[in-house]
């Protein structure tokens, strides 16, 4: 389940993927810094409705039937914070991960009480957005009438495995992003430092994301056309099950994970001090990750489509090429740096390594010249700018990221790609992959027995190919990325002044 769709897998004991489909959904938007999904009618309903289809497709195609289904993986977007009832039913739309901001005063809050060096030392790094905690202690502080009534705190595999198996369950690598709420170092929840949000009885009980959560009740075999008893594992976020499905698994690898937003994750032989980024156990027992992210990439291709690419849209109904590609086409034209535009990715705040929530987008250097070509590469550029500024402050902190493997929609993108590896000065690994689907089944597969362990994965993916990167090219890029580090710094104040104009009105 991703920001924006979902994708469902049926992979045979070989590995070999013999369905595949997927669904669109939407994501809200309340107002400026909020975003949110509706558990049911998003994850839910693509839940069932992808099953549905698959297991048509099975019998019509390969004969077979919901009772020869091994095992079932999910994951989906995380962490989400979704408070619900007694009775299992959601209270309220579900505070996304990241990309959600609202919980600035109570990240603030809790910094102060509890002290920025405890949350670092025993949570693993600083709260920021991306933390599940202070997002609870909004709900409890701005809406009472649903904290009162609220049972559990799920975040969005869990509901889904809930909603299969009647288990409320949370791996361990999701759990590490609901700081202050995770003891990273015994990896348990810490009651200790949940005292000013919630009590832990109210949160998952924690397992490893291929362990069996439970199996499917009648409920749900009705409404999604599995079989009653089929074993159903814990899962984990997106980003760690595309990590899975890339073979992103050992220490030395980092995945470049390019959807709607860039998640990153750097495969750990150990726990890492993570300050900014986010140090965690990772999907089994014994791995380690450290993880970063930009809260919007992909997004950015997707609102630029839909509100600056009228044209291409046309020409997309018309002949069947991609808008995207024609776009891409376009900028692929544009000499590197755009010819002096650049923009600030930040349009729906920003995470690592800036960590704020307030940064807003921004194009610069635009003239008379400026086309929608020139601005549609300055947009692709601003995300090559974004992941090296993450990267060089990793390995400032003295953690080098090792062999990059780029995986997600936007590595169709050769142009977008390209890009990034002369921004960067190395190449990726691009792996063709089904994406967090293709993971679920491969922690299906370990959970089931089918796969021994993570060791085991290899036979099931598809060679990677390295894409190499233009040092001329790279050498000017240098230049272009020294710019994009001052501009933020030069333009924060006011955006954050513009920001809160919108919001309060002030000044009106």
């Amino acid at each position: 389940m991703g920001t924006y769709s979902s994708k469902g897998v049926l992979v045979a004991e070989d590995g070999t993927v013999l369905i595949e489909t997927q669904t669109p959904h939407d994501m809200s938007i309340p107002r400026p810094g909020y975003a949110e999904h509706d558990p049911d009618t998003v994850w839910w309903a693509d839940f069932t409705i992808l099953c549905r289809q698959i297991l048509t497709q099975a019998g019509a195609d390969h004969s077979i039937t919901a009772e020869q289904i091994t095992a079932v993986g999910v994951s989906a977007i995380g962490p989400c914070v979704l408070p619900v009832g007694k009775d299992g039913s959601p209270l309220r739309p579900s505070i996304l991960y990241g990309i959600d901001g609202r919980a600035q005063k109570q990240i603030d809050h809790l910094t102060a009480r509890l002290g920025a060096e405890r949350i670092r030392n025993e949570a693993g790094s600083d709260l920021s957005s991306q933390s599940g905690g202070p997002k609870v202690l909004w709900i409890r502080e701005n809406e009472p009438e649903i904290w009162q009534k609220t049972w559990k705190i799920m975040t969005s595999t869990t509901y889904l495995v809930y909603r299969l198996t009647g288990e409320v369950v949370m791996d361990h690598y999701t759990a590490a992003f609901f700081g202050p709420l995770y003891d990273i170092k015994h990896q348990r929840w810490s009651q200790d430092m949940a005292e000013p949000i919630c009590l832990t009885s109210i949160l998952p009980e924690l397992r490893w994301a291929s362990d069996v959560a439970g199996t499917v009740t009648p409920e749900a075999a009705a409404l999604t056309g599995l079989a009653e008893g089929t074993p159903v594992v814990t899962g984990t976020a997106d980003a760690g099950s595309e990590a899975v499905s890339a073979g992103v698994l050992n220490p030395g690898q980092t995945m470049l994970m390019y959807g709607s937003s860039m998640f990153i994750i750097s495969v750990r032989d150990r726990l890492e001090s993570g300050g900014v980024f986010w140090p965690a156990p990772f999907l089994f027992p014994g791995t380690y990750a450290l993880a970063a992210a930009m809260s919007t990439t992909g997004s950015l291709t997707t609102w630029f489509r839909d509100n600056l690419a009228e044209l291409e849209r046309q020409q997309e109904a018309e002949t069947g090429v991609s808008a995207y590609q024609i776009l891409a086409e376009a900028a692929a034209e544009i000499p590197p740096g755009a010819d002096g535009v650049m923009v600030l990715p930040y349009f729906s705040g920003e995470r690592t390594p800036i960590n704020d929530p307030d940064a807003r987008g921004a194009f610069v250097g635009i003239n008379l010249r400026t086309t929608k070509a020139h601005l549609y590469r300055a947009l692709l550029e601003s995300v090559g700018y974004g992941i090296r500024h993450n990267l060089e402050a990793m390995a400032e902190s003295g953690l080098e990221t090792g062999e990059l493997t780029a995986v997600g929609g936007g590595t169709k993108n050769q142009v977008w790609i390209s890009i990034v590896n002369d921004i960067l000065g190395k190449p990726q690994l691009v792996r063709p992959t089904i994406g967090a689907a293709f993971g679920d089944a491969v922690l299906a597969a370990i959970g089931s027995g089918v796969l021994s362990g993570p060791d085991a994965v290899e036979p099931w993916l598809v060679p990677a190919e390295e894409i190499r990167f233009n040092p001329a090219n790279t050498k000017r890029y240098d230049q272009f990325y020294y710019l994009y580090r001052q501009l933020y710094q030069d333009t924060s104040d006011v955006i954050h002044r513009l920001g809160k104009l919108c919001v309060t009105g002030e000044g009106q």
